[in-house]
């Protein structure tokens, strides 16, 4: 196992996750007294989990198509503009 690459794969979405619409949700559930904490808790871990699991086949069966660094490029210029439109939006 390649220690660095999952150490930045954690760093990386767990910073991307902090504060999302995804975790609001969570919070919210766990904010209601009457519901088990723990089943909050892996109700959300088994969605990240399935999420994440479909992001990598996805990944895997794109790279088969598109090289690596093109996928970089892509994912980089989505990223600016999705950041874009959402400066244009606010």
């Amino acid at each position: 196992m390649d220690l660095k690459l999952l150490l930045t794969v954690f760093a990386t979405v767990f910073v991307a996750e902090l504060g999302d619409k995804t975790q609001l949700a969570t919070l919210l559930f766990a904010a209601d007294r009457e519901v088990s904490k723990m089943t909050v808790f892996l109700g959300a871990s088994l969605a990240l989990v399935l999420a994440s699991a479909l992001g990598v086949l996805a990944g895997n069966l794109v790279s088969d198509i598109i090289q690596p660094r093109y996928l970089s490029y892509i994912a980089g210029i989505g990223f600016m503009l999705i950041g874009a439109w959402t400066l244009w939006a606010a």
